[in-house]
């Protein structure tokens, strides 16, 4: 079970965009994440006439290591860690560890 999902509203914890929040859009592998917003680089695109596509440059985000960001608790306005609780019918949920409050699926 991936402690970090799709949809899940995160905080950089290290590099360069330290302490700014957003939105996981893709889980590239096991461990790189596409946040929205963060890992912004400047890629050179060439014109492609027949995609109809313009050259120039253009900002587009890059994947981030998970070991670099920590999901958002709202409740406390901090980074969090998070947890695995094992339900009475057997089911497994992510949980808050600072509270233990289960982590509302986006």
């Amino acid at each position: 079970m991936n402690k970090i999902r799709k949809g899940d509203q995160v905080i950089v914890i290290a590099g360069r965009d330290k302490g700014k929040r957003g939105v996981v859009t893709l889980r590239k592998d096991d461990d790189h994440l596409l946040v929205e917003g963060i890992n912004m680089v400047k890629k050179h695109t060439k014109p492609n006439p027949m995609a109809g596509t313009t050259g120039g440059i253009v900002e587009k985000s890059m994947p981030i290591h998970q070991s670099n960001i920590a999901i958002y608790n709202a409740a406390t306005g901090k980074a969090d860690r998070v947890g695995i609780k094992v339900l009475a019918d057997g089911s497994k949920v992510r949980v808050f560890k600072s509270s233990g409050e289960e982590i509302k699926a986006a």
